[in-house]
């Protein structure tokens, strides 16, 4: 008869199941200072190493924008606003450059999909690519910081690339916020397994 493995500690399955079923999205605009210290942005990074990734070729990287230079990324949103819409309005343009500046911390996803030896699929990289983004925001919320992805067409602008000197075959998937939150909503109803899993 087969043994049940057994947990590395009997509480760990319990946490983990109560951090990850407990995260939730919390917007830019609801994420206030403090933000994560040097050391817990360190950890930040450290989880996403822990990513899946088959042949071991990291088919993702970060970019952090410290305070500093939230203007230059405000800049590339405005820059990709303007590139799809000639017509934008002053005060559209200071919403798109505003967008820099809601969480304590900003960093931005980029994921790697040239050519990389061995040659891994594109969708396996992308799996790759969302573990390790799903691990900074499960890591965020073990900190107790509120976190979330926003993305969208400025992603994928000749601004962007250019602000992050982007290589040939590396695309900009979206930014993680991250900050604290002063007051949570009540968590969303989530679908149960039976609604998504079914069996051969």
């Amino acid at each position: 008869m087969p043994v049940q493995p057994e947990p590395l500690q009997p509480a760990y399955a319990d946490l983990a199941l109560t951090l990850i079923t407990s995260r939730q999205t919390i917007l830019p605009k609801r994420l206030f200072e403090p933000g994560p210290n040097p050391a817990q942005i360190d950890d930040l990074f450290t989880v996403a190493a822990a990513a899946p990734d088959h042949g071991e070729i990291r088919p993702w990287r970060f970019v952090l924008v410290p305070p500093a230079r939230r203007a230059d990324l405000g800049d590339a949103f405005a820059q990709a606003l303007l590139q799809r819409d000639a017509s934008a309005t002053p005060e559209q343009l200071a919403q798109a450059r505003e967008k820099a500046f809601r969480a304590p911390f900003v960093a931005l996803a980029i994921a790697r999909l040239g050519p990389s030896e061995p040659e891994i699929n594109t969708l396996e990289r992308m799996v790759s690519v969302g573990a390790a983004i799903q691990n900074i925001l499960l890591m965020a919320h073990a900190l107790g910081f509120g976190a979330s992805l926003t993305g969208g067409l400025a992603m994928q602008s000749t601004a962007m690339r250019q602000l992050l000197q982007l290589a040939d075959g590396e695309h900009a998937i979206c930014c993680i916020n991250v900050g604290t939150v002063q007051k949570r909503r009540p968590s969303r109803l989530r679908p149960t397994p039976d609604a998504f899993v079914s069996s051969l």
